[in-house]
């Protein structure tokens, strides 16, 4: 245990890329709110270009990139991750992806005789389900059954997540939702002349979805949702390679890793579309949020834990007519008054300072127990 709650806290993961989503967003907040807790050192270890350890910086160990993957690099070195993790000397290691850093990160933490916590940024069962049915369902259960019995703790960043861990047999799960700047992303930084910018008219009804524009995410659902609703709707999709427009209801913006432009482009809008059906928690929506926009989403994955009537409309079901529907339900509502209670909630409860408070008890909980011996014994 470190003296006097010193902790020098090592975050390590393969899900880090140029344009990454909320994962990267996750950790760089992280680090900023960190950087004013004078006790706490923080490392990330990730994949990069070469090899370089920067204690309380920004480490990278070299891996080859994944094609057609958004500079996404996919790490095949377990030893050498488990010795950076070890030369870096932390106190206590969080893991966050099921892969090759998880495995790296348990064979450290034993060795170096500190907590290890599992982050479940990502439903490896259901994605793993995608292309092989329940029997890949089956085994991406087993394969965390295995992998998380290694780890102290299991953080799932919503109680979706959390009961489909528990349902696998998971132990040691507890919920740590996500946060957001709530300074960065704020309704002051809208602008008046976005749809000048886009080329629409003054009085288009400019509904955003920003990510990546990956499958899951299903963007044909979002576009055709807003062709049934016709003019004046329009949807604004930000995460793509170039600036254009689709089609008579659809424009597209490039990838935004600017942090002050992406809230410009949230609060300049009217409101979030989601339709994602893999969440496992959703940054996005709480940047909304706190740009006091509201969010229409369908009811799948996570959304549901954060998308309510006082703040948004969440759609009947999984289609593009419930999506249509539910955009122009919120139309009807006071959008003002749900922008004004989703950025209340923001401030109350995920601005990211309190959200590293919660984080921090929790490790400095670990830091002070014993460590369950049967850890030890798992090989994988």
């Amino acid at each position: 245990m470190p003296p006097a709650d010193r902790m020098h806290l090592v975050d390590t993961t393969l899900f880090y890329a140029p344009h990454s989503g909320g994962v990267k967003r996750y950790l760089h907040e992280k680090r900023r709110s960190l950087a004013h807790t004078p006790q706490v050192t923080h490392t990330l270890l990730v994949p990069g270009a070469s090899d370089a350890l920067i204690a309380g910086g920004i480490s990278t160990l070299a891996a080859p990139r994944l094609p057609h993957r958004a500079g996404y690099r996919w790490p095949l070195r377990r030893r050498a991750w488990r010795a950076a993790l070890i030369a870096l000397a932390p106190d206590l290691i969080e893991a966050g992806d099921p892969y090759l850093p998880a495995l790296a990160s348990s064979d450290a933490a034993r060795q170096l005789g500190i907590p290890a916590v599992a982050f479940a940024h990502s439903d490896l069962p259901r994605l793993l389900g995608r292309y092989s049915g329940a029997a890949g369902v089956r085994a991406g259960e087993a394969w965390l059954r295995r992998l998380y019995a290694r780890f102290d703790a299991v953080l799932a960043p919503s109680q979706v997540i959390a009961q489909r861990l528990a349902a696998a047999g998971i132990a040691r799960v507890s919920v740590q939702p996500l946060g957001v700047d709530a300074e960065a992303f704020h309704p002051r930084q809208g602008v008046l002349d976005l749809r000048v910018q886009l080329g629409l008219p003054a009085r288009t009804r400019l509904l955003l979805f920003a990510g990546r524009l990956a499958a899951e995410k299903n963007i044909p659902l979002l576009r055709a949702a807003v062709r049934r609703l016709g003019a004046p709707y329009h949807l604004l999709l930000v995460g793509g390679r170039d600036a254009r427009r689709l089609d008579a209801t659809t424009s597209m913006l490039p990838y935004e890793a600017d942090t002050a432009r992406l809230a410009q482009l949230i609060a300049s809008c009217d409101a979030l579309l989601h339709a994602g059906t893999q969440e496992t928690f959703g940054m996005v929506v709480l940047e909304a949020y706190a740009c006091a926009r509201p969010v229409v989403a369908v009811p799948a994955g996570a959304l549901p834990e954060l998308v309510d009537d006082a703040v948004g409309v969440l759609a009947a079901d999984v289609s593009a007519a419930a999506l249509a529907e539910a955009i122009a339900a919120l139309y009807a509502r006071d959008r003002a008054a749900l922008g004004a209670a989703a950025r209340a909630r923001i401030e109350r409860d995920y601005a990211w300072p309190r959200v590293v408070a919660q984080q921090l008890d929790t490790y400095r909980a670990l830091l002070h127990q014993p460590r369950p011996a049967a850890l030890a014994g798992v090989a994988l």
